[in-house]
């Protein structure tokens, strides 16, 4: 076992007052709604004659601006090629608000019973075109050349494996409706829609044509360090057209000792045949991690969906593997090598008062799930030592129910995609056995989430999770968690379209083992990486203003952001509110090509007046994020609350 160096205990300088920090972060994120009080209010939404006039009217007000601009630049052939590489009309770029904003009025409802005669399978490409507008074509030469590079996911694959009915079949409304949301949640599809023709000679039969439009799926990236030290990064999230999923990552440093050339790899083959299963395989071979593993599972995709499941196994070798100690900054080092294998199986069934409702989306499921824990290399483990690293088996059984549907909405996590925003609750109880080295225990566990819409005033999402395994009347390794998601309706100012974010998460911990503690300082919840903001509990508060501007640059749509994190951390035996308030704020700019499989880009300054080991209080970032994605109600396997 190596002893690492201390690091200076958790303290830094004196907080400063942080009821001034959220006024400052107020302060900014005001701006867009003084500026919507004098700017035309225009509703995003038309659903009715008087919001399509009014958004027309908007239309045209941003046309004579881009007008205007376009008649000046094109003037001279430099600035003409300059204006058609970066502008293009934004409000054509993505689909018109009015028609992904129907909430609960299936537009296949009126079809149900109708015979499917003919399917027919239209792959857009990838720029330009949009699945509400197949007749534009690429604005400019580089999207021209993009269209032309990129292999298209093959017909055949859509019909084998994206699609939930065939030749013969009858129209089901929620099916259709289900596909729909299916390819659009995969990764290799930007947007996708269904359109249903019927006969006119024959009003019992109807062809369906199913519109895709894939992303841009090659990813390549890497930097350079010096003449020795490289790294190079190629994502292919559509092989060939075939939807697989190809990800490598090759680093070299040679001036490394232990190991030169670092490599990771992944293979994903999605939904394969009609079974719906999608099988995994990851190649890690790395300084301080080295991995193989293979996975196979079927998840629940739809409501509908009765057969859930999955197989794991995995083999992971850590040459130093990092434990904290508490209440310092301390870290004990040591090799460990495990395998971990895992499977479950889950049923779903129709409650039966729900059978006299063909509406009704309520699903109760049952599931049961194995693991196992074996490990090659470990500290030594006893009752009050290294806990964590025991021998186990784990045997899980779970009861739950979920009524979920969806609404489509636009600009929230995404830039102009369309978006499914799940609704609904779910309940779910936990229980089962550890046959662990260091004896048998007892797991129990409550989960219940709910979300949806709250009138005018946003959408609203709560979790609780409460669980822990009970051994000779006491509770080991307990876990409480809340959390609350928030945003406000979208607004229209002059300058874009904008929303509020809230995101509050408790958490903590009782009679964890040793080395287990929870951290706050990561770029998820503070949005910078520090080690020194560890303890048991954690209270933490995200505040977020999002402006989606009508700037397009180069395909890329702008967002301006501006934010504020307030968190607490502490130990059991202290007072969560003793501690001093944690804090955060800044303002940024997000790009995204929603056509693309890029991650979002941020540019972003941001002030943290008093975190502990922390060299500078401002901090600049050029970085990556992923794409954001809804809590949805879907049940899966059993599984032990994580500490997180």
């Amino acid at each position: 076992m190596i002893q690492e160096g201390k690091r200076n205990t958790r303290g830094g300088k004196a907080a400063p007052g942080w009821g001034v920090g959220l006024l400052l972060w107020l302060c900014l994120a005001v701006l867009p709604a003084w500026a919507q009080d004098y700017a035309p209010h225009t509703p995003v939404r038309a659903d009715s004659v008087s919001d399509a006039v009014a958004d027309s009217i908007l239309h045209q007000r941003d046309s004579v601006f881009y007008t205007q601009l376009k008649s000046r630049m094109y003037k001279r052939r430099i600035t003409r090629q300059l204006y058609d590489l970066l502008f293009r009309d934004v409000y054509n770029s993505r689909a018109k608000t009015g028609e992904v904003s129907q909430v609960e009025v299936n537009p296949f409802r009126a079809f149900e019973g109708k015979i499917i005669s003919e399917i027919h399978i239209r792959r857009l490409d990838v720029f330009g075109q949009s699945v509400y507008d197949t007749t534009r074509k690429a604005a400019n030469w580089v999207e021209k050349i993009g269209n032309r590079l990129h292999a298209d996911t093959r017909e055949g694959v859509i019909r084998r494996s994206y699609l939930l009915f065939e030749k013969g079949d009858r129209i089901n409304p929620q099916t259709l409706r289900d596909n729909e949301r299916l390819l659009r949640s995969t990764n290799i599809f930007h947007d996708a829609r269904i359109l249903v023709v019927p006969h006119r000679d024959d009003p019992r039969y109807a062809d369906l044509y199913v519109i895709t439009q894939d992303v841009w799926s090659l990813t390549p990236s890497g930097g350079v360090s010096g003449p020795t030290r490289f790294d190079l990064t190629l994502d292919q999230r559509n092989f060939r057209g075939l939807g697989h999923t190809l990800a490598n990552r090759i680093a070299y440093n040679g001036t490394d000792p232990v190991q030169k050339v670092n490599y990771r790899g992944r293979y994903v083959v999605p939904y394969i045949g009609r079974t719906f299963l999608t099988a995994q395989a990851d190649v890690i071979h790395e300084r301080d991690w080295k991995q193989f593993s293979a996975h196979l599972y079927r998840p629940f995709l739809t409501p509908d969906t009765r057969l859930a499941g999955s197989l794991e196994y995995s083999r992971v070798t850590v040459p130093r593997f990092r434990v904290f100690l508490p209440r310092t900054d301390s870290a004990r080092v040591f090799p460990l090598a495990y395998t971990y294998c895992d499977g479950w199986i889950g049923y779903a069934f129709r409650p039966l008062v729900g059978f006299m409702d063909p509406d009704d989306r309520t699903r109760f499921i049952v599931a049961a799930r194995v693991s196992t824990y074996t490990y090659f290399n470990r500290p030594s483990v006893r009752a009050d030592t290294n806990q964590l690293f025991q021998h186990s088996r784990t045997s899980l059984f779970s009861l739950g129910v979920s009524p979920r549907r969806y609404r489509r909405d636009v600009l929230i996590y995404g830039f102009g995609r369309t978006e499914d925003v799940p609704y609904g609750s779910l309940a779910a109880l936990v229980g089962g056995m550890d046959y662990a080295e260091l004896g048998g225990r007892m797991y129990l566990g409550f989960k219940y989430s709910r979300a949806g819409y709250v009138r005018n005033l946003g959408y609203l999402y709560g979790l609780f999770n409460l669980g822990g395994f009970v051994r000779n009347g006491g509770i080991e390794q307990g876990i409480t968690n809340v959390e609350l998601n928030y945003f406000s309706p979208l607004r229209t100012t002059s300058w874009g379209n904008w929303r509020h974010f809230v995101n509050l998460r408790y958490a903590q911990g009782l009679n964890r083992f040793q080395g287990e503690s929870l951290l706050l300082g990561n770029r998820e919840r503070i949005g910078v990486t520090n080690d020194g903001l560890r303890g048991t509990r954690f209270l933490l508060t995200n505040l977020e203003n999002v402006l989606f501007s009508k700037l397009d640059v180069l395909g890329f749509r702008v967002a301006v952001v501006t934010f504020a994190t307030l968190g607490l951390v502490n130990y059991q035996d202290r007072r969560l509110l003793s501690g001093p308030i944690y804090q955060g704020y800044g303002l940024g700019l997000r790009l995204r090509n929603e056509n693309l499989t890029f991650n979002s880009f941020q540019i972003r300054v941001a002030w943290y007046p008093n975190l502990p080991n922390n060299p500078s209080a401002i901090r600049f970032a050029f970085e990556g994020i992923p794409s954001l994605r809804f809590r949805d109600f879907d049940i899966a396997a059993p599984e032990i609350i994580p500490y997180r």
